[in-house]
């Protein structure tokens, strides 16, 4: 899929891997609509880029319908689908205080996952009428974001863990039922990234990370990220896969 000219949303938007996601988007001539809880956020990446910054919960029911169709009204049909919106606070199952609260548990599985089901039947909805844009009948594609963690999950991350393991469960099952319309289903699993979850940590911290990581020894850049994006979009043979972009770490338990 040739991207210039095309229509996008990126959720998340408004940093980190959704960031940088925006930029390069924006760089290679798409109309991106960024979305984003963070208002603030949205501000500072929609005067750097000019991409449209729209508030959006992707957990809520009426919030992404909603942007969404300011969107489309602005850009036209999106054509590509990249879902970065996530969070992750570490949180044992039990603790010394006792059994974690489900409220927890259940606040990372909607934000993560659900917000990725939410976003996909939504944007999909959209895609499926429009005119196909070449002889092979491709609509869009949809990128989405897991993590290692769905796979080598650590203590701590039984939510996250799960929430990621969800989206890696639910991509082939969207790639194969989307393929009548031509729209590609597909997954990037980063490993350790440079991104606000992880450089919010002391940097003795972050050093001790980096190190884990084969080759090369540094945590992931989103740029990195955003340039698989891109790859993904370019190359129509990719679809129905999870790609892990993680220096081939593996995260042993501790």
């Amino acid at each position: 899929m040739n991207v210039s000219g095309l229509s996008a949303i990126v959720t998340g938007g408004g940093s980190g891997l959704g960031a940088a996601t925006v930029k390069s988007l924006c760089e290679q001539g798409m109309k991106v609509a960024a979305l984003d809880v963070n208002q603030q956020a949205l501000d500072a990446i929609t005067s750097e880029t000019g991409a449209l910054g729209l508030l959006c919960d992707v957990a809520d029911e009426d919030s992404p319908m909603e942007a969404l169709s300011r969107a489309q009204k602005q850009h036209g049909v999106a054509r590509l689908l990249v879902n970065c919106a996530g969070i992750g606070v570490p949180q044992r199952i039990v603790s010394r205080d006792g059994a974690s609260p489900l409220s927890d548990f259940k606040k990372i599985i909607d934000i993560n996952l659900v917000g990725t089901y939410n976003m996909i039947r939504l944007f999909a909805e959209q895609l499926i009428p429009a005119d196909a844009l070449d002889e092979n009948g491709e609509r869009g594609v949809i990128v989405n974001t897991a993590s290692v963690a769905a796979y080598d999950g650590q203590i701590g991350q039984a939510a996250y863990s799960a929430s990621k393991g969800g989206i890696v469960a639910l991509n082939l099952v969207a790639a194969r039922e989307f393929a009548s319309f031509g729209i590609r289903s597909m997954t990037i699993a980063p490993g350790l990234m440079a991104t606000p979850m992880l450089l919010g940590l002391p940097e003795e911290a972050q050093v001790s990370l980096a190190g884990q990581v084969p080759f090369p020894k540094r945590l992931g850049h989103p740029d990195e990220y955003a340039s698989l994006v891109l790859e993904i979009c370019r190359n129509q043979l990719l679809n129905g896969e999870v790609i892990r972009m993680d220096g081939a770490i593996r995260m042993a338990p501790k």
